[in-house]
């Protein structure tokens, strides 16, 4: 009864007004599973290939090619197949795609099967999705949920004319009565700490324009660390503790400022904003005075996605700290997170189920980082963003530390909501 005997995949829109695919599967007892697949704005170039149709149709980027590909190739070779065992079902697709990126058949493609797979199979078992994770893949009993990492200040390639760096995040860490995270309660002060940032931006006379993940995107930035100010007061305004209740988290994206080789010595990192260009080392020393003067928790991807001698440096220098997170640098690969585990090049790594393609391979990396005292934070897109909220439960089965997503926006604010409902289905 849990073989598979329809696939279906369309083009639908998704958060920044261009297309992506959506899958829905059928099993032999009537079970149905839908998933949709999201892609960024800002992306790595070690990532999995995600299929675009080129041509003018959404600039380029429409997914019918994609969705080609599942209702004819993908189809085909998994009508018949068990849906109960995730891990065939994904092999079946990365060999019939056959190429080291998923560049044949696209990643979106194959992930948007992946996860439809799962929730129908979830869904014959009467199962929620994040219980049905926890159970084929042999996770341990749920003990704790993922802490909300939220975008409140964005620039780089998700906003025009704010900062060089991409993202200025908080990580709330309310406590309940047992002095367990409380998703609910880190929830509503990370969205009061970004309605009282909205009033200091405005008294400061900046815009509350917002970006790609519902952050504001200020103009007029002087120098790159001044969000800092501006969040720790909206912090104190809201009535939390910087550095107890709340914590600070920073995504420069420093793939994005890389102008050129410099020489045999490395890279160079452009800062407009400053009129800067450093070294790596030097921004290594840069964000040492960040961690000396902030209260952070974590950063990420401070360093290029291939700088990987420096990211040996910075790891050496601040992982006793905070947490350094690979994102660009790891891309949810196995391979390079493996890299990185020798190299001792970071502590903690982003994940993102479309940047490796499928369900059982993100799961296979989560469990390296596990075995290895990696943090895990499973994050959204950030330009092309769906309604979807798989990442969520991935993140509550697998024992996540974090989930990074923005606090506004509908396509975000449906993850949160479906955090806290986890967190009233498991007390």
């Amino acid at each position: 009864m849990s073989q598979i005997t329809n696939i279906e995949a369309r083009e639908i829109l998704n958060s920044g007004a261009t297309a992506s695919i959506e899958v829905k599967v059928t099993l032999a007892d009537g079970a149905i599973g839908k998933a949709s697949v999201p892609f960024g704005a800002s992306a790595g170039v070690h990532e999995a290939f995600i299929l675009f149709d080129g041509g003018r149709r959404y600039g380029g980027q429409g997914m019918l090619k994609a969705a080609r590909n599942v209702n004819t190739e993908i189809k085909k070779i998994l009508i018949g197949q068990d849906a109960y065992q995730q891990t065939a079902v994904d092999q079946k697709m990365i060999k019939l795609d056959g190429t080291e990126n998923k560049s044949r058949l696209g990643s979106n493609a194959i992930l948007g099967v992946s996860l439809a797979v799962a929730r129908a199979s979830a869904a014959s078992q009467k199962l929620e999705l994040y219980q049905y994770i926890k159970k084929f893949f042999n996770f341990q009993t749920i003990s704790s949920l993922p802490a909300p990492m939220i975008v409140l200040i964005e620039g780089g390639k998700h906003a025009d004319n704010s900062t060089d760096f991409q993202e200025y995040l908080i990580v709330p860490q309310i406590k309940n009565e047992r002095g367990k995270l409380s998703i609910k309660e880190s929830v509503r002060a990370g969205a009061e700490v970004y309605l009282e940032l909205k009033k200091v931006l405005q008294a400061k006379g900046h815009n509350t324009n917002v970006g790609n993940e519902g952050a504001y995107a200020p103009s007029g930035m002087r120098v790159n660390a001044e969000p800092w100010d501006l969040i720790l007061e909206a912090i104190d305004r809201a009535g939390y503790q910087a550095g107890q209740d709340i914590k600070l988290a920073a995504d420069p994206a420093c793939s994005e400022v890389v102008v050129r080789a410099k020489d045999e010595a490395g890279l160079q990192y452009q800062l407009p904003k400053e009129r800067r260009i450093l070294s790596s080392e030097e921004l290594i020393d840069y964000f040492t005075g960040w961690v000396e003067e902030y209260p952070f928790i974590c950063l990420e991807d401070i360093l290029a996605e291939d700088d990987w001698d420096n990211w040996v440096k910075a790891q050496a220098r601040l992982g006793q700290k905070v947490r350094l997170i690979g994102d660009d640098l790891l891309v949810t690969n196995p391979k390079r997170l493996q890299k990185a585990i020798q190299k001792k090049a970071c502590n903690a790594i982003l994940i993102k189920l479309n940047q490796i393609g499928t369900l059982s391979e993100t799961v296979q990396t989560i469990k390296m980082a596990h075995e290895n005292n990696f943090w895990t934070i499973v994050s959204h897109r950030g330009g092309g963003e769906t309604n979807d909220t798989a990442m969520i439960d991935l993140a509550v089965a697998c024992g996540c530390q974090m989930v990074k997503v923005g606090i506004a926006r509908g396509e975000r604010v449906t993850k949160y909501n479906r955090l806290m409902e986890i967190e009233e289905q498991i007390k």
